[in-house]
């Protein structure tokens, strides 16, 4: 008999509608785990196509889909609103949803930072920064009243958010993660968590452009998140806050202590922290 860790409880995932993306395996991996999920995405085919794949596998009730722009905050605090009526509660928000400059990409001449446009840094830092900021803050207040709650940041490798050609989709999720990281920090004591989850490498999703010079075959599978989504989304990741998980390194095999000495570290390096003077530092 399968495991049921997640039983009783209710997510919201973002950027849950695309056909081959990381939202739609970790919707299907929380269902599974006996999550009910409301699955946002602005692309409505994409959302409805999915949200009709998990249902037949997982029933008519365990998910709600919900058509959200994650930049506009009024549609997100209308999709948090009937998540909880929809649902009956709300415990876990995975912000994973995510937009990238896919045209400055499919050509192989990666742009500089001065030839990105106004408008697609706006719309990139939008989705990407500004969006998962508005999920967090819509559905916080529900789990602090309730006394427990997970947020999780799906970013990216730190090589991705500095590497040249890679603006201003890298800026943007070294900006979500932090946040999360100082979520991490304000939420500490209060049985909220907000921690972070990448898969590791470059992935299968349509983030990817189609001519991708290696190939997608070598790519990683977006199930690569299901283990470690499960795992912070459950009551087990008591006591995991404002860490860094690599869904590449997780190994569900090894007991949990080995398997976050693998996988995990702590989010937004603070290992590089503690140079700023303050006012009576020296006191």
């Amino acid at each position: 008999m399968q495991r049921k860790p997640l039983n009783g409880k209710v997510a919201i995932v973002t950027g849950a509608g695309s056909p081959i993306g990381m939202g739609r395996a970790m919707t299907f991996a929380l269902v599974q785990a006996g999550a009910r999920v409301a699955m946002l995405d602005i692309n409505e085919e994409w959302l409805e196509q999915s949200a009709g794949e998990v249902r037949a596998a997982g029933g008519d009730d365990c998910v709600l889909d919900l058509v959200c722009d994650i930049s506009d905050p009024e549609s997100v605090e209308d999709a948090v609103r009937k998540t909880i009526a929809g649902l009956g509660g709300l415990h876990v928000l995975i912000n994973n949803a995510g937009t990238i400059n896919l045209a400055d990409l499919a050509d192989g001449n990666l742009p500089k930072f001065w030839d990105i446009t106004p408008q697609t840094w706006s719309r990139v830092i939008a989705v990407n920064s500004s969006g998962s900021f508005f999920m967090a803050r819509a559905a916080v207040g529900h789990m602090l009243d309730q006394g427990w709650g997970r947020i999780v940041g799906v970013t990216t490798s730190i090589d991705t958010m500095y590497r040249p050609g890679m603006c201003p989709y890298g800026p943007s999720k070294a900006s979500h993660e932090a946040l999360v990281a100082l979520m991490s920090r304000e939420l500490d004591g209060t049985g909220v968590t907000a921690n972070i989850l990448v898969p590791g490498g470059q992935t299968d999703t349509h983030i990817v452009p189609d001519d991708i010079v290696v190939g997608r075959s070598v790519l990683m599978r977006p199930e690569v998140m299901n283990g470690p989504a499960v795992w912070l989304a459950s009551e087990e990741s008591d006591g995991t806050n404002g860490m860094r998980l690599i869904a590449h390194y997780w190994d569900d095999s090894l007991p949990i202590e080995q398997r976050l000495a693998k996988a995990a570290a702590p989010a937004a390096w603070p290992q590089l922290g503690k140079q700023a003077i303050f006012p009576g530092d020296d006191l």
